[in-house]
Parts: C-alpha cells; sequence; structure tokens
C-alpha cells in the first residue's frame, strides 16, 4: 500500500467525510520515427485512408513483422530520460482481442518482460510542491486501426494507416492523489518526451494518449476498486475526468453500493463518464510469446551510447538556470518547460543581465504568445531583439516603460530595437536641467498638492505621473524621484 500522506487540501469532501482519490496512469506516446513498428509503412500523421499501410499492417497470410530499431532506441532513450532500469532482454507477445481495426486478431505488445523497468518522474506540481511519480514500466506495442461510423448510414469505414505505429505505453504508480498532480504529471511526462524527441507530444493528433485509472477511498484504508477511463487526449480533460470520475464513484460508495471494475470513456461536452464495458484481466487477453519474433536483446555498451548522445534534460538545465543565472526555481521552471524556450531564453541571456531577460521573456513574450496563440517558435520578436531591448534598459538609454513601447513596435513590424529608438527619439530624457525644467512647471501650477506632498509624502508618485507625462514618458524616473524629493524637502 502506498503510505504517501495526502494533503487535508486534496481530500474530496463526501456526505460522510473525506476521501482521497488515487490515480495511476497508462501514457500511450506514439514513438517518433519515420517507419512503423514492424514495417516500412510511413508512421507520418494523416494521409489519404489506407495510404500507409504494408502488406504486413493489414495482416496479409504469411507476412513476418521485423523490428524497426529507431523505435527500440526511442524507446531505451525515453527510459534514461525517466531513470528507469533498462531491460537487456524484452519478449514481444502477442496480446489477443477482437477489434475490427486491428486485422491481426491481436497486438503485438510486451508483458512480463518489458524493455524498460522501474523509474519515477520528479513532478512540480505548485511552485512549492513538488512530488515524485513512480513508473512500473515502459513497453513497445502496435498502435490499432481507426474505424469510422459516420461516412455511411449501414456501413462502417476501417483506416489502417495508424494499425502498427509504434507505441510506448507508460505505466506510472498509483502515486497521484488529485487532478491537479495528474495534469503536473502528464505536462512534465510530455516536457521529458520532447526534450528527448522520443514522441512530438501532439495530443491533438492523437500521438499522446492516457488511459486514466482512478479508485477512492477513506484516507489510510486499502485502495478502492479501480476504474479506467480510456484514450484521453488533452490535460485539461484528464483533469476534469478524474475529478467527475470520482465524485461518481464517492456517490456510489456513500449510497452503499459497490464500484464494479470497468473500462469507461469521458464526455467532455457533459462533463460525465459512461461505461464501455468491463475491466478485462490479463489473462482475458492470453498472453503468450509471438513466435514470429525472436527476444529483444542488446548490451550495456548499446545502452550507455545511447545515455552518451541524451540532450541535456529538464530537471538538469533547470538546476543549471538556477545556479548558473541565479533564476528563481518558479522562473527557472517556466523556461525550461519547452526546449525551444529553454533555448531561446540562453540566446537571448548570454552576456546579459539573465534575471531582467528572464522577466522579459516569461512576462513580456510569453505572456503576448499566449494572447495570440503562438509558440515560441513563431515568435515575432526574437532573441536578439530581446537581448537588445533588456541591453537598452541596463545602459539607461531607455526606460522600462519606454521598452514595452519598443517590444511592441517590434512585435507589430520587426527591426532592430535600437534603430527603432533612435529613428523614433525615444531616448530616455537624461538631463537633469529638462528634468528640472519639467518639475519646476508642475510644482509652480500646483501649490495645493506640494503642500500635500510635505505633509504626505506618499503623494510622491502623483508628480512623478506628472512629470513622465510632461515629458513624453522619457524622463529617467530614478532622476525625477532624486529630483522631486529634493524640490519638495521630503
Amino acid at each position: 500500500m502506498n503510505i504517501r500522506e495526502t494533503q487535508p487540501s486534496k481530500l474530496i469532501k463526501g456526505a460522510t467525510g473525506d476521501w482521497e482519490v488515487v490515480v495511476g496512469m497508462e501514457i500511450h506516446a506514439q514513438v517518433s520515427s519515420k517507419a512503423k513498428l514492424f514495417s516500412g509503412a510511413s508512421a507520418e500523421y494523416g494521409g489519404e485512408p489506407n495510404d500507409h499501410v504494408s502488406l504486413v499492417d493489414a495482416a496479409m497470410p504469411g507476412m513476418l513483422p521485423v523490428i524497426n530499431e529507431e523505435c527500440v532506441r526511442q524507446a531505451i532513450r525515453t527510459g534514461l530520460g525517466l531513470q528507469a532500469q533498462i531491460n537487456l532482454r524484452s519478449v514481444f507477445d502477442r496480446k489477443n482481442y477482437f477489434y475490427p481495426d486491428l486485422p491481426q486478431g491481436y497486438q503485438i505488445s510486451q508483458y512480463k518482460h518489458p524493455i524498460v523497468g522501474e523509474g519515477e518522474v520528479v513532478v512540480d506540481v505548485t511552485p512549492t510542491e513538488r512530488i515524485t511519480v513512480g513508473i512500473e514500466r515502459l513497453h513497445l506495442e502496435q498502435d490499432a486501426g481507426k474505424s469510422m461510423h459516420d461516412l455511411s448510414p449501414t456501413e462502417s469505414h476501417v483506416d489502417l494507416n495508424r494499425s502498427g505505429v509504434a507505441l510506448m505505453e507508460i505505466v506510472s504508480k498509483p502515486d497521484i492523489r488529485s487532478a491537479e498532480e495528474a495534469r503536473a504529471y502528464v505536462s512534465k511526462l510530455r516536457t521529458i518526451l520532447r526534450y528527448i524527441g522520443s514522441c512530438d507530444g501532439n495530443m491533438e493528433q492523437g500521438s499522446l494518449r492516457a488511459d486514466v485509472n482512478v479508485s477512492v477511498r477513506k484516507p489510510g484504508a486499502p485502495y478502492g476498486t479501480r476504474c479506467e477511463i480510456k484514450n484521453v487526449n488533452s490535460i485539461r480533460f484528464i483533469g476534469q475526468a478524474i475529478e467527475v470520475e470520482a465524485r461518481r464513484q464517492i456517490g456510489i460508495l456513500e449510497d452503499g453500493g459497490v464500484i464494479r471494475q470497468e473500462t469507461r470513456l469521458f464526455d467532455p461536452g457533459k462533463g460525465e463518464t459512461r461505461s464501455m464495458r468491463s475491466k478485462e484481466e490479463a489473462h482475458d487477453y492470453r498472453y503468450f510469446p509471438d513466435p514470429d519474433l525472436l527476444p529483444l536483446e542488446f548490451d550495456q555498451t548499446y545502452v550507455d551510447a545511447l545515455k552518451a548522445e541524451l540532450p541535456e534534460l529538464p530537471d538538469d538545465k533547470r538546476a543549471r538556470f538556477i545556479a548558473e543565472y541565479g533564476l528563481p526555481p518558479y522562473d527557472a521552471g517556466v523556461l525550461v518547460a519547452e526546449r525551444a524556450s529553454a533555448d531561446f531564453f540562453e540566446e537571448a541571456a548570454t552576456g546579459r543581465d539573465a534575471k531582467l531577460v528572464a522577466n522579459w521573456v516569461i512576462n513580456e513574450l510569453f505572456g503576448r504568445l499566449n494572447k495570440e496563440g503562438l509558440d515560441i517558435t513563431r515568435s515575432p520578436v526574437s532573441a536578439a531583439a530581446i537581448g537588445a531591448i533588456v541591453d537598452l534598459i541596463s545602459q539607461g538609454v531607455i526606460s522600462g516603460k519606454i521598452g514595452k513601447d519598443v517590444f511592441e513596435i517590434v512585435w507589430q513590424e520587426g527591426g532592430d530595437p535600437r534603430d527603432i529608438v533612435e529613428t523614433r527619439g525615444l531616448k530616455q530624457v537624461t538631463d537633469t536641467g529638462a528634468i528640472e525644467k519639467a518639475i519646476d512647471e508642475i510644482i509652480a501650477a500646483n501649490p495645493d498638492k506640494v503642500a500635500q506632498a510635505k505633509a504626505k509624502p506618499t503623494m510622491l508618485g502623483w508628480f512623478v505621473g506628472q512629470v513622465m507625462k510632461g515629458t513624453g514618458g522619457k524622463a529617467n524616473p530614478q532622476a525625477v524621484n532624486e529630483l522631486l524629493k529634493s524640490r519638495l524637502g521630503i
């Protein structure tokens, strides 16, 4: 039994007291590979129906599977990224069940001897809360095809383009205790996969899908009966599905009922889960080693070579950003969430005030990208432009406020921030004579405010605002503050 103590705030209040939700996840991640797991057919997304299908994928008689080494490499690299045990010998099994879009009548998968064993993922749930989710296993298996029921009123159609595409099934231990933790776990796992390059993580295209196992129990009690919610394809829906299913189970138990182990679907439109079928056990699938495939074997030298080629992973990069650039843990975590964002930041921060660069990247750039629905690779403002704006502010050429105006111009029109500041006359006014003149005019026009400011120094902000307004926002704020205090005797 898992002995992790759940925070009271994560318990769900029911009519008979508090309940704890227990979640384990099976993530199906499509392997980044040009070809399928056991055939040379294209694994590319899309294409005309049944365009990416070989005789092996269609299960024609006499066709034999041949392992795609690139998929093996990607599974090992992923296992290394999950701090997991790599098994030098693994076995492919036949998992027998009928699906109309599974031509062989069985799925080639791995059961008792997977390619990757136990590992763990460290997850930052909030800026102040970190958990560790255990990984039970990672195994390779084929995807099935796709049935389509809306093309004819009397017939169903089958598209086998996905049939035989390589999947990594990443099975977590039941270490997750809330919808928030589940969302954070999937986000972190997706980040790791994308850093490694073993899966593109595009949930909208189905290359990352989750089966979510949910049960509830009284705190400290044995695990309850779990229900599996199949094929949830967005991080937001994963959170919603867990909350809905936990409430459903609590309602049944508090009414004196029992939970049946079953497979369910989540309907985001109705905000409910509904039953698909009773949950199968392993023996129902009649697993046995695939007689067409030898056991998969490689040596430690092969694993070590793949490990040496791994990129810097998110946790290591985050730790380096904190140590090397002096960033707060939260900022470092935001920047490393996507490899492209981390690279963008490092390019902009080289030789500059890294904390100021991080503020601009996180607050101004990411904020604007989110608003416009763009990712970092499509940013109209380059890393060099962010760096130039930070340089201009650090050198006192422009203020932070003018920097935002320059950012907007670059976003809309492009161009070099230095040239924009020069040609549009946006340089900060540092001439104390000009600032003093503006201050004297405001003081002369507002004797009542002067008296108030002397009695209540917090009124100084009003004068600063007036001076900045009078100089078109170009006056050096620090100089304005110092001269005002001198003039007003504060």
